[in-house]
């Protein structure tokens, strides 16, 4: 009897120790976990929201405009922003309107905004030319903005992003649990 115990409980803790490596696996090459800080995509993500990412079986060719993005900015410090600009777009923004290759698109994730500015830009107007010196989107480049326009640090002012630089895609909102939210895309 004992040693069946004994048995038992040595396939138990495989079958743990098991379990924690395919974790880490997943969470290592798969997904990731971030917690967002600072105020720049509010009101679609506030500080202290719990987002999955995904890393892996995407590339950053199947990105679309308005996808939130998670993204190294530095060494140390990771960005979450919204990809308004794809390679070979021109983008530009005229009476607080955006422009992309000429279409106008809408911003709904803006509504709540601008309804507070009465009246006032909540983007400003502006070309990509004119604040980065080229007309269109650069291959391997992304142009992305967050959502509170007038308190994010972005693309307006650091320019482009690298492809290379995107960690992945916002997949999950969960926490907090009263508004988890699937897909950003």
């Amino acid at each position: 009897m004992k040693t069946e115990v004994k048995k038992e409980g040595i396939e138990w803790l495989k079958a743990f120790a098991i379990g924690i490596i395919i974790f880490a696996f997943i969470r290592t090459f798969f997904i990731s976990n971030y917690v967002v800080e600072g105020e720049s995509m509010l009101p679609t993500l506030k500080e202290g929201n719990k987002l999955v990412v995904s890393k892996f079986g995407y590339e950053t060719s199947d990105l679309k405009h308005f996808d939130i993005i998670v993204f190294h900015a530095s060494k140390r410090e990771d960005f979450v922003k919204r990809v308004i600009g794809l390679p070979g777009d021109k983008i530009e923004y005229r009476d607080d309107r955006l422009f992309i290759n000429g279409t106008h698109k809408e911003e709904p994730f803006l509504d709540i905004y601008k309804e507070e500015t009465l009246g006032g830009t909540l983007t400003g107007d502006f070309t990509l030319e004119e604040l980065t010196g080229y007309e269109k989107v650069p291959e391997g480049k992304l142009f992305v903005l967050g959502d509170n326009r007038l308190g994010s640090w972005d693309s307006r002012h650091f320019g482009f992003i690298s492809e290379d630089q995107v960690v992945g895609a916002v997949n999950l909102k969960y926490w907090p649990l009263d508004e988890i939210h699937l897909s950003y895309n």
